[in-house]
């Protein structure tokens, strides 16, 4: 009961202390303090719009990466696929293995842009290059109606030597 009756006293004394603060405190003060209810509704309207555009900016920019590296595997896809097989593929082969894979896995919520296959040295002989070159553009969907001229260009060379 001794901690219960310390415990008391102190919670008197802190009350009587509150008391003191509130008379010190003038009413040009409280009204201030009424006024600012709004206040943090105000500040997240303002801080909203640039919430938004960072989380959809971070979403965009990692969908552009991982069409890069599908990209990027395609045309290693192509390549390796022109370089090993017997007979050789021809260009036009290489192109459909190259859009075959990047149907299935390009990730895009516009209108969907087939990517440009370029092959060069397609059906040489041992040790000559083969080189695929593949080129699309992303098409960005929220971020373009905020930066005019944002491009999402992806172009990846794969160069093999035939076996």
């Amino acid at each position: 009961t001794e901690l219960y009756q310390m415990f008391r006293f102190n919670r008197g004394r802190l009350n009587q202390r509150r008391e003191k603060l509130n008379c010190y405190v003038s009413s040009n003060t409280m009204k201030k303090r009424i006024n600012e209810k709004g206040t943090g509704l105000v500040e997240f309207a303002i801080i909203l719009p640039v919430l938004l555009m960072l989380v959809f900016g971070i979403i965009e920019f990692g969908l552009l990466l991982f069409n890069r590296q599908i990209i990027t595997n395609a045309s290693r896809e192509g390549a390796r696929a022109g370089i090993v097989q017997s007979p050789k593929l021809t260009g036009p082969e290489i192109q459909t293995i190259v859009d075959n894979y990047c149907t299935n896995r390009l990730v895009t919520f516009g209108t969907p842009v087939n990517p440009v296959t370029t092959v060069t040295g397609a059906g040489g002989g041992f040790s000559s290059d083969l080189t695929v070159q593949v080129q699309y553009t992303y098409t960005f969907l929220v971020l373009p109606n905020f930066m005019s001229g944002l491009l999402g260009n992806i172009s990846v060379q794969t160069v093999m030597r035939h076996e």
